[in-house]
C-alpha cells in the first residue's frame, strides 16, 4: 500500500501518477494506492488556498485516473492544473487502474465521494458512533447511485497497544496523547488546539465543521481544551474504545467488539505513536506477532 501523497497541495499530479504506475509495475501489479486530501495545516504550509482544497483533490484524482488509463499524448486544461503535453512513459499493470482507497475523518462529503466512485473509505481513529453513522451514510448513498456496498468498502484505523502487563499497557497507552504531533504546534500533543490552523476558513463544509464542533464541545464540557483531548481524555478514549490497551487476553475481546459494531472489511492497528519509547513499541510488536494478529484473523473469519 502506497500513500498517494496529499493531492490538493502537490503541483505535479503527473509526477505522482507516473511514479505510482512504476511502483505497480515493479511490484507485479500489487499496488493499492491511498489518495489523501491534505489537512488545513498542510494547505497553509504550501500556501494553497484552502477554499479550493476539495476542488484540487477532485481534479487531481481525475487527472491521475486519465494518466493511468489513457496512452498519450493528450492535453489537460483544468481549473487548477494545466499540462500542455501529457505522454505517460509507463502505465500500471492493473487494469483499468490500481485500487484506490480514500481515508477521512468524519467528512460526509468524502464519504459520498467514495460511495459514488465505489472506493473503500478508511476512517482514521474516529469515535465508534459517528464512524458507524458515516458508514451507514456510505451504504445509503451507494444504494442511491445504484449498487449495494459491503464490508469491502469499509476500513478502520484504531489505536491498539499490547503489553506484557496491564500496568505497562496503561503507562505506554497514555503516551498516545503525548509527544510531538505537528510542527505547527510547538508544544506537541499537549498544546492548545489552534483552530485557525487545523480548520482554516473554507477547508471544510458547514456540515463537517458542525460534526467536529460537536466533538470539541463535548471535550470542553469535560474541562479539556488541549489538542490531545478534543476527542476526550485518555480515560474517555479507553471507555469508548478509541484507544485499546492491555494484554492480549484483555485486548482481543475489545477488538472484537469494535469489529462487531463497525463491520469493517479492512483494519489498521495504530501503535507506537506519541511519546512511546522504542522499548514500548518493540514489546507491543512482539505480542502483535505472537498472540494478537492471528487471533484477529480468526475473529474476522467468524464475523465473515
Amino acid at each position: 500500500m502506497i500513500l498517494g501523497n496529499v493531492l490538493p497541495i502537490r503541483d505535479d499530479p503527473l509526477w505522482l501518477a507516473e511514479h505510482l504506475a512504476m511502483v505497480d509495475m515493479i511490484s507485479g501489479g500489487r499496488l493499492v494506492s491511498v489518495f489523501v486530501r491534505s489537512g488545513g495545516t498542510e494547505s497553509l504550509a504550501h500556501s494553497a488556498n484552502t477554499v479550493y482544497n476539495r476542488e484540487r483533490f477532485n481534479e487531481a484524482h481525475d487527472f491521475v485516473i486519465k494518466t493511468w488509463t489513457t496512452p498519450g499524448p493528450f492535453r489537460w486544461e483544468g481549473k487548477h492544473y494545466h499540462f500542455r503535453y501529457v505522454n505517460p512513459w509507463c502505465l500500471p499493470l492493473q487494469k483499468p487502474h490500481p485500487p484506490i482507497w480514500i481515508p477521512g475523518g468524519l467528512s460526509p462529503e468524502t464519504v459520498t465521494y467514495c460511495a459514488e466512485h465505489r472506493y473503500p473509505h478508511l476512517m482514521l481513529a474516529t469515535q465508534l458512533e459517528p464512524t458507524k453513522e458515516l458508514f451507514d451514510l456510505y451504504e445509503q448513498h451507494a444504494r442511491e447511485v445504484g449498487y449495494t456496498s459491503g464490508t469491502q468498502h469499509r476500513g478502520y484505523l484504531f489505536k491498539v497497544h499490547v503489553d506484557d502487563t496491564e500496568e505497562l499497557a496503561e503507562e505506554a497507552g497514555r503516551q498516545y496523547l503525548g509527544g510531538p504531533f505537528n510542527p505547527f504546534i510547538n508544544q506537541g500533543n499537549e498544546a492548545i488546539l489552534p483552530p485557525h490552523l487545523f480548520f482554516p476558513p473554507g477547508y471544510a463544509s458547514r456540515v463537517a465543521v458542525a460534526r467536529l464542533q460537536k466533538l470539541a464541545t463535548r471535550a470542553l464540557d469535560h474541562g479539556t481544551t488541549r489538542f490531545s483531548s478534543i476527542f476526550g481524555t485518555y480515560e474517555q478514549n479507553i471507555k469508548n474504545l478509541s484507544i485499546i490497551t492491555g494484554t492480549p487476553k484483555t485486548v482481543l475481546p475489545k477488538v472484537r467488539q469494535v469489529l462487531e459494531y463497525l463491520r469493517p472489511g479492512t483494519i489498521f492497528l495504530w501503535d507506537g505513536d506519541g511519546a512511546m519509547t522504542h522499548e514500548d513499541q518493540v514489546r507491543s510488536l512482539r505480542l502483535y506477532g505472537q498472540e494478537v494478529l492471528g487471533a484477529v484473523h480468526e475473529i474476522g473469519k467468524e464475523l465473515a
